[in-house]
């Protein structure tokens, strides 16, 4: 049997109000359903708390781990002392009780247990017996991926085994789409592993696999264990001949929340690169050009920023980024760096998640569930793909989940039928009855083309607005980056995109223009060096004036006078 709902009935489902449990194989879009869904929840003026079951996952959508938005922490079980403690949490009881929906992604990581405490907490602290304190949670992930983390022999507890999944009476959408492999061969191959059917044609086909078919990337490599991938970066990196160019992460906000966010960041605090150095990007920037798992490569450096072409030959310059930590629409704690990472090689439990151009993987050291089934999904093609070892039991799935997906499937193709007979009228009573009992209201198409998408929450316009807020108080650049804790670069990028969104009064950046007697030769300098060799690149004008003005300058008289 195959899953058959559609993106758009997905998203209509959620817009009910029902729990949801979001799967599809890797690639078939339910990152960008509950993206949709998380825009039409803000459009219409509802609170939707975004959670994760990991710290690496939860920086992917801006959001925190379930086990810091429900106060729970690092605890195994909840004693009644537990639940007082959190009960008298004034934050933490304020954004459970002012939620009206609950997102968790990754769910296939989280343990039932933490599944149960989190429906413990919710009932406890909205005072309402209903699954979750009546809050709509929706549950996103593929049961086929990494599993929980056990510890001394504990047997794995998926969350769809927890107390509280029957309960919560969880509307499956498994979606169908495939918007990663186009590869039908290796489209195949995953499927039969998902149905636990693997022949030794399949090991056949992988052992097959000995050449990379992109001959101007250099592939990642995806192994097991961190001490592989260290080890195989650090080599690579030593061997390039060039000076060692390092930048370091900046952060925002308290240590308890700082902490969890840096290590859970792909990209490291401290990021060596050299010209010639394989890296990966580890942040979606659509605008930029890149997403998370594209492939690339230093070429130079354009003043402060790396140069890097990827894979489909596109030349990039990648400026920093930000992750933070969200709640309730603010931004708590915010990290900055360069979105890139050494990619020689990475583990395959970091890479959940990515869409890799080319990968060589390394399995002979497989050893729980899902390992083997997440490093080959990650690829497009089995052109990208090297295999270099293979555990015999690498490709094994766990006999509870492929039991469990078959039932998914079943009760996925009951809630399509379903919803296939109900016409658009009905639909639209039960999404505008949903909102309505949340105080919202069913959001126009003007106000949903106008509605933040989740890159948008994603504090840009925070950082932007605080910038702005801080130069129209009369703050120059340097006193802004020292009482924020970021880079001046940073502060430039928020001005130049202030500009490009014609946020910026005039009057206000020409307070930025130097003062000094020799402005006006440097302007005309500037002027011809702008005029040959255009605007784009800082560092053209910046040597074709014999490096005689900052960058800073160079960046004032640009903004200026764009034109000249």
């Amino acid at each position: 049997m195959l899953p058959r709902m559609q993106q758009a009935r997905a998203l209509s489902v959620l817009k009910t109000g029902a729990n949801v449990f979001l799967t599809g194989e890797p690639g078939s879009g339910k990152t960008y359903v509950i993206n949709q869904y998380i825009a039409w929840l803000e459009a219409a003026g509802l609170t939707v708390a975004v959670t994760a079951s990991t710290g690496i996952a939860a920086t992917h959508i801006g959001g925190m781990t379930i086990h810091s938005w429900s106060g729970i922490g690092i605890k195994d079980a909840l004693t009644p002392y537990d639940l007082e403690h959190i009960a008298t949490r004034e934050k933490v009881v304020k954004r459970l009780t002012s939620a009206h929906v609950l997102v968790i992604d990754e769910i296939s990581m989280l343990d039932g247990s933490v599944l149960d405490m989190v429906d413990t907490v919710l009932r406890t602290v909205r005072k309402r017996a209903e699954p979750f304190g009546g809050v709509q949670v929706v549950l996103i992930g593929d049961f086929f991926q990494l599993p929980p983390i056990t510890r001394g022999g504990v047997s794995v507890h998926y969350a769809f085994e927890a107390r509280v999944w029957p309960a919560a009476q969880f509307l499956t959408c498994y979606l169908s789409d495939q918007f990663r492999q186009e590869d039908e061969l290796l489209l195949g191959l995953l499927s039969s592993i998902r149905r636990n059917e693997i022949e030794e044609e399949h090991y056949t086909l992988l052992r097959e696999q000995t050449e990379i078919g992109f001959p101007d990337i250099e592939p990642t490599r995806l192994y097991t264990h961190n001490a592989d991938v260290d080890a195989v970066n650090l080599q690579k990196l030593k061997e390039l001949s060039g000076s060692v160019r390092s930048f370091k992460m900046s952060a925002i906000g308290s240590k308890a929340l700082i902490e969890p966010l840096i290590k859970s960041c792909l990209s490291p605090e401290t990021l060596a690169l050299k010209e010639d150095a394989m890296v990966m990007c580890t942040k979606n920037n659509f605008e930029a050009g890149f997403v998370n798992g594209t492939l690339a490569r230093v070429t130079g450096f354009d003043g402060e920023f790396p140069i890097v072409l990827t894979s489909d030959g596109r030349t990039l310059t990648i400026k920093p980024m930000t992750w933070d930590v969200i709640d309730e629409g603010k931004v708590r704690a915010s990290i900055e760096q360069l979105p890139l990472r050494l990619a020689w090689a990475i583990t395959v439990h970091k890479s959940q998640g990515m869409s890799l151009d080319a990968a060589e993987i390394d399995l002979s050291k497989a050893f729980v569930y899902g390992q083997g089934y997440v490093a080959l999904s990650r690829v497009r093609s089995l052109q990208g793909l090297k295999v270099l070892g293979m555990h015999p039991n690498a490709l094994q799935v766990d006999p509870r989940v492929v039991a469990r997906d078959t039932q998914f499937l079943t009760m996925s193709d009951e809630v399509d039928e379903t919803f296939t007979n109900l016409d658009e009228a009905e639909l639209e009573t039960m999404h505008r009855n949903f909102v309505h009992a949340h105080g919202g209201h069913l959001p126009s198409e003007g106000e949903m083309s106008t509605a933040r998408t989740p890159v948008a929450r994603i504090k840009k316009e925070s950082a932007l607005e605080q910038t702005l807020a801080a130069l129209t108080q009369g703050k120059s650049i340097a006193d802004v980056a020292a009482e924020r804790g970021i880079a001046m670069t940073t502060v430039w990028g928020h001005i130049e995109k202030l500009h490009e969104q014609k946020q910026l009064p005039v009057a206000l950046l020409q307070t930025l223009e130097p003062q000094d007697t020799e402005w006006p030769a440097i302007k005309l300098a500037l002027f011809g060096a702008m005029d040959e060799y255009g605007t784009e690149r800082l560092k053209p004008l910046y040597e074709a004036t014999g490096e005689q003005y900052s960058y800073d300058v160079i960046r004032i008289a640009r903004l200026l006078y764009p034109d000249c």
